[in-house]
Order: structure tokens, then sequence, then C-alpha cells
């Protein structure tokens, strides 16, 4: 019997033949023993060994007998498979066929229950422990040891949300290899010798890393736990669900876990093309926002000023009887939460019910320079016509733009700092400073002064094998846009468009752009608007809409009579108070939310929806993937989808959607199909300059939001906040010192909004002139500074 590997471009001469079990294996040269043995199914136990983390042949339960190394002569003791490469000709026997290799492997598992508790009914780990399933099938059905087990003081707090008993550590390394290989992270080490040996940590500088819930999962015993599961549930307790994970662009694949109708913990799933087997902790733990007590479970009508619980058919009633009222002078603010099929609802109920084409997604700072690179240049592309995960592994050269990978999308960072470790990338930040996150990937550091990028983009050289990484941020840098367009252009580079929130790049397809069609279609293009009317039925609206800056001031200005708004924070805005102000003084106000926010506060009917883990849909990542939203919770009754919604406020105005489930809306957009037809064209806006500084109480404002922060999302994730990163804010060491400020002491920020204090730190790579502030500070937005990035404030040592 002969088994050859799947080797993709590996050729027929690169594949040696080797023996297991005499079969004959087909394999690139290279090939781990324990994975020539995994293709023809024999699953030889192992602790250490994972197929993302480098050998280290730690554990040595994976051990197996080579009578013949392929030259005639065999190995006198086992091997551990996991550290041994494949020969030609090599004969290897497994404890299929082998007594020896059988009794090491038994042996090793006898050795390494030795010290480790028999305490399975109260261990998390127990029902789905990699050592327990082992030691029923590979090792003995008794211990032959009757001393006493090796004890330690537990659990002990590596960090906030892991926690680590001692004694259950069979020292594999999975977790010291994860935190050096993968995230750059070594807060955790293997410390002391022989039988003293454990995991070590520093009192005084926990683990606190982005990814430090993926240790809990690949460890094979009970050793590292979460302190927010641990004794929660047992895993023959738990129904799971896989989905898609809402908590930025990137798309990985989860496994969530509930019970009793509440999720209990979320795991990553396997999901080779996107984020392997991995996952960033906001993912894993940050699920805890809609058990919060102002969770919206009834329609709320206002009545004397007051909001009240109504009933569904009265709020529906409340709420057509204000749109009716408004006519076509309507603005839809969508937001970045929505699925796809939610997005697309909004999208053509802006246009086919309520007849505007005043629809917008970003809620954030946006520009008109923005929409025609997104029109031009990413809407309507299919995955495969633009960037990929693969391809920022095998690129030569990476320049992010307006972009932090470990902040804004985690999984990209991974698969950048795998890029430099496996295949020699280089990476470039165009930035004020050189971030954390880019100092694990070892990048080089292009300075710039906020608001400068454009003129520093013109100046760089690439090639065809470069990949431009560009943020939303770049939408408050004029000219970055066209900038970027010219050098693709010139160079043969690719760029791709990385959002932060999940839902972006499914409602850009959708259409939840004042400019933009589902599919890419401009507005401005006639034969675009028959096309889609012909396939909705419905006259498509001609006049251009306003973006939601513009939509919010003319509410404010009275120009707009109503607002039909999915979920946002006035704080995402630029201007906090401004977006307020339009919201309060708008004519009537439409809330579709999952919990009270100072949107619903000031909502004239406020409908509750349902919580991403309650509804099934799609979230198209950054590469134009489609991830499946899988519904997890199923519980009777509960809120509704958006879409839902729409629909019936649809039928009360006497119009009619088309559908009523997301499901109907998938299918409805599918059949839309690609556009062909003209694109919107590419950006072509000057480069903007320096703004006036008066140095040095006069600094350009730098900022960025960091991935765990002040937002509605990770409320009640106790534990994970505990991790998050303090709020600071950073200056150069001569601007500090022009300031007369020192590491550590109190920094004034100054904008028109207010004022921020924060203790300083001096950052080496600062661009002198610059001082950067975190843009989603706990309790405050940026937005309450009514301030962005590239604008100049007033910078004083010491408090307010």
């Amino acid at each position: 019997m002969s088994v050859e590997a799947k080797a993709g471009d590996v050729v027929a001469s690169d594949l040696i033949s080797v023996f297991i079990d005499d079969t004959e294996v087909k394999v690139p040269k290279g090939t781990l023993v324990i994975r020539a043995a995994e293709m023809i199914g024999v699953d030889i136990p192992r602790f250490c060994d994972h197929p993302l983390l480098d050998p280290v042949g730690a554990c040595r339960e994976c051990m197996v007998e080579v009578p013949d190394m392929g030259n005639g002569r065999g190995m006198p003791k086992p091997q551990a498979s996991c550290t041994l490469e494949c020969a030609p000709g090599m004969q290897v026997k497994t404890q299929v066929s082998s007594e020896k290799a059988d009794k090491a492997q038994r042996g090793i598992l006898e050795l390494l229950l030795i010290n480790h508790p028999l305490d399975c009914p109260i261990c998390d780990k127990g029902g789905e422990c990699p050592l327990q399933n082992q030691a029923m099938s590979h090792g003995r059905g008794t211990s032959r040891y009757e001393g006493v087990k090796r004890t330690f003081p537990k659990p002990v707090s590596v960090s906030a949300q892991i926690l680590l008993d001692r004694e259950r550590c069979v020292l594999c390394a999975r977790c010291t290899r994860f935190s050096e290989q993968i995230s750059g992270d070594p807060f955790i080490a293997l410390v002391e010798r022989g039988a003293l040996q454990q995991v070590g940590f520093y009192e005084d500088h926990p683990y606190d890393s982005y990814f430090s819930g993926n240790v809990i999962q690949i460890c094979p015993v009970g050793a590292l736990t979460s302190a927010d599961y641990r004794f929660q549930a047992r895993p023959f307790d738990l129904v799971s669900t896989t989905t898609t994970c809402e908590g930025c662009a990137s798309g990985c694949e989860l496994r969530t876990d509930h019970r009793h109708f509440q999720v209990k913990r979320r795991l990553a799933g396997n999901k080779p093309e996107v984020n392997e087997e991995w996952n960033c902790d906001l993912g894993r733990f940050g699920f805890y926002s809609g058990r919060q007590d102002d969770r919206i479970t009834a329609p709320l009508v206002r009545e004397n000023g007051e909001l009240r619980v109504a009933s569904w058919p009265e709020a529906i009633d409340a709420a057509v009887t204000g749109l009716k009222a408004a006519g076509s002078s309507v603005g839809v603010l969508t937001g970045g939460r929505l699925t796809l099929e939610n997005a697309y609802g909004y999208s053509k109920f802006a246009r086919t019910v309520l007849g505007t084409n005043n629809i917008d997604f970003r809620s954030r700072q946006a520009s008109d320079e923005e929409a025609q690179f997104l029109g031009s240049s990413v809407a309507g592309k299919r995955l495969g016509e633009g960037v990929t995960f693969a391809d920022l592994q095998s690129a030569s050269s990476v320049i992010c733009v307006a972009f932090e990978p470990e902040e804004e999308s985690a999984i990209v960072f991974l698969r950048l700092r795998k890029g430099v470790r496996k295949n020699k990338l280089t990476v470039h930040s165009v930035a004020p400073y050189l971030s954390n996150g880019f100092a694990k990937l070892n990048a080089n550091l292009i300075a710039a002064v906020p608001g400068t990028e454009a003129s520093v983009i013109s100046t760089l050289d690439a090639d065809a094998d470069t990949v431009i990484l560009v943020g939303e941020r770049a939408a408050g840098l004029p000219g970055a846009f066209s900038a970027l367009a010219d050098l693709t252009e010139r160079t043969g580079a690719r760029v791709a468009w990385i959002p932060r929130r999940a839902g972006d790049r499914g409602a850009l397809e959708a259409g939840c752009l004042p400019g933009l069609l589902p599919g890419g279609r401009p507005v401005a293009d006639a034969a675009a608007r028959v096309d889609l009317a012909a396939a909705w039925g419905a006259e498509v609206p001609s006049a251009p809409g306003l973006t939601g800056a513009q939509i919010l001031a003319a509410t404010a200005a009275g120009e707009l009579n109503a607002l039909v708004v999915a979920g946002f924070q006035p704080t995402d805005f630029a201007d906090a108070q401004t977006t307020r102000d339009g919201i309060e003084k708008a004519g009537f106000v439409i809330s579709l939310e999952s919990r009270q926010s100072e949107v619903t506060e000031r909502a004239d009917v406020v409908f509750p929806v349902d919580l991403i883990e309650e509804q099934a849909g799609t979230f198209w990542n950054w590469e134009h993937r489609p991830g499946r939203v899988n519904r997890v919770i199923k519980r009777v009754p509960s809120p509704m989808t958006d879409v839902r919604v729409l629909a019936m406020l649809a039928d009360a105005l006497g119009e009619d959607l088309g559908f009523r489930v997301p499901a109907g809306a998938r299918a409805e957009f599918d059949e839309l199909g690609a556009w062909e037809g003209a694109r919107v064209a590419a950006p072509a806006v000057a480069a903007g300059g320096l703004p006036d500084v008066a140095f040095p109480t006069s600094l350009v404002l730098a900022s960025w939001r960091l991935l765990l922060g002040g937002s509605a999302s990770t409320d009640g994730a106790t534990a994970l906040l505990e991790t998050a990163k303090p709020d600071v804010a950073r200056l150069s060491p001569a601007t500090a010192a022009a300031l007369g400020v020192g590491a550590g002491e109190p920094l004034t920020v100054t904008a028109r909004g207010g004022a921020t204090t924060l203790p300083l730190v001096i950052e080496d790579s600062m661009v002198d002139g610059v001082v950067w502030i975190p843009g989603n500070r706990h309790g405050a937005g940026l937005g309450e500074l009514d301030v962005v990035a590239g604008e100049t404030v007033e910078v004083n040592g010491g408090a307010a």
C-alpha cells in the first residue's frame, strides 16, 4: 500500500518514500515522522507537538522505533517522532506494530502521571484532556507509584485572565513556545530544572498579551485555565457552535460554547486560511456585553418626553407616523456592527422605501477621498482578486499606512509575524513612532508627522511583490488615498484596505455609502441605477446622498427631518458633541439597538434587535472572504433581527422589502451578482501639509484606538479589561525636554472639546513636535475632545 502527500506545489521529484508500519508514504523532504504517520491515520500520542509550533521534543511521548534509517542502519533506541525528519527509504514502527515503541510510550505516560494529580472530576480540562484521553488509550490501567505527589500553592495568577496550576503541568513548553514564536510576548518561561522545573513569570510584569487565551486552549492538561471560565461548566454539558468573530475585520472562526442559553466560553476555530488555530483575547473573552442590565428586550416609544415600554404594533405605528411625516428627508446611519444581510436590508430600505441615498456605515472620521477609493479599489472585488492572508506571508515586504495591525486587526499581526519568522518578510510602518506591535515585527519606521503621510507615501518605492495595508484612519489624512493609488500604479504594488469593525466590508458591499449601490455600483451611473431598479422592482433615487457627518449636521440645522440609526456611540465620530446635537435636534429618531445608549436616550422609537450570538448571517472580512455567523443562543421569545424590523416597517409604509429574514436578504444580494460596468473614479486629491504649530506647547496630535479600551463591546469582561494597556501620553525625548516634563509625570492635552491628563511615556522613536494619546481612552473616546489626528493641541506638563 502506498500513500502520497497532498504536497501542493511540491513536484514529484521532491517527494521521498518512507515506510510507516510497512505502509509506504510519499512526503516532501523535511516532513516530520509524526506528520507522515498522520497521513495514514496512525495517531501517535503526543503532548508537546503542535503543527503551528517549532518542534522541541520536550515530552518524549511520541516515541517510535526506527529499525532502518534508509541506509541499512537502524537506531538502537526509540526516537521522538515529532523532531525526526523522514529520510528516503526510512522504516518506522509506531506503537501499532512495535512492542518497543509501545513500551516507551507507556513508560513516558507513567512518568508523567507520577506527579500529576488525578483530580479529573474537578479539573476544567476534564472531559477534553489529551493527557486523560491518552492515559486511557495508551497508558497502564493502574499506577505503580505509591509515593507523595509534588504539590504547589494554587492557582497562580499569570495575569488577571490566566491562572496556573503548576502541579498539573507536564512541561510540554507549548505555552512558552507560543508566546515566543507566535505572539512575540515572552512573558512566561520554564524555570528551574529536574523535578522542580515549572512555568515561571515575572511578578512585576504579568502576562498581559493580546493573545494570552491561546495558551489555555493549546495546553494539553488543566495547568492553564481562564479566570472567567474556571469551574463554570463541564465540556460535556456545553453546546458548541462554530461561528465568526465580530471583534474586528479579520473574520476569525470561533467555537462558541453555551449552557442554559448563556455563552460560557469561546475558543479559536480551525480555519487555516484565516486565523489558523489562533484568536485574540478580545474575540475569545469579550462576550459579556449583551448580559448587562441595560439590555433592551421590548420596544420603547417616547411619550410626554419619556420613553416607555410599548407593544410591537404600537411601536411600528409610531415609527411609521414619524417616517411618513419626514418623507424622503431621512438619514440612515448603520454603524459597523451589522452582518452583510442586515446591512443590505438597510441599504435597500433607504432607497426603495425611504427614497433616499442618505446612508453611511462610517460612524467615524470619513472623507470623500476615502469614499472614492473604496468605490474604485475595494468595493466589488471578490476573494482572490485582492490581497489575502496568504499574500501577507509570502510578500517580500509589507507597508502599513494608518494601520496598527496588533491593535486594529490582531490576526493580521500574527500573519505578519509568521511571515517575518518564516519567510524573511520585511515590514515598514508609516507612523509617528514605532509601536510595540511593530517592534515585535522588527519593522522599519518610516517617520511621518500626522497629516503628512501623503507626502511621505509619494517618496516611497516598492515592487510588484510589495503589499500595502491601509487602515480606516487614512480617511483623516488628506491626499493619502490618492498617493497610494499613484504608488500602486507606478510600482505594481498591491493595496488592501483593512477597516477596524467586522461589519464594515459587508456594509460597503451592501451599498451603505451615499455614492455607492450594492456590489460596487456607482449611484451616479444611470446604467447601474437601471440595472438595480430592474432587480428590485422599484426606482432607485438619483440625487446624491449625504455622508454620516453631513446627515448629522443637516439634522442639527433642521434641514433633515428624521434619522434611522442602527447602532453607534457619539464618541465614535470626530466630534462627539456635534453628533449628540444632531441626534437631539432631529425631528424624529428611530433606533434599532440591543442595549441602551446615548442614541436610544434621544430616540423617539427604539426597537430591540438580536445580539450577534442570537442570529445567523455573514461577516465579510477584509479579504472579502465570507465568514458564516451561526445562531448560538436559540430561545423564544427573542428580539428580532434588523432585517425583520425593517421588513415590518416597510409593510406598514405600504412597501415590500422583498425579504423578511437574513437568509432571504443574502439570497437576493447574491442574485445581483458582480457589477461589470464603470467604476467610481480613483481619488485625485492634493496632499495636505503640516498644520501651523507653535512648538513646544502646540503639538500635532497622533492617535489610534487600542484593541482593548473604552468600548461598550467589552462591558462586563472584567478580567479581560484588567489586561488592557494603561492610558498614557507619548512624547519624544526632545519634545519632553522642551516642555520640561519627565516620564511618569502628568501631561495635559487640550483641544476644542476639552482636556485630558495622562501620565507621560517618553518614546525614543517618536517624531519631535508630536503627542500621542489613545483614541479610546477608558471612559471617553477621542471624539469627546473634538479633535482628530493631524490637528494641533495644546500640551502642558502638570495637571490642568
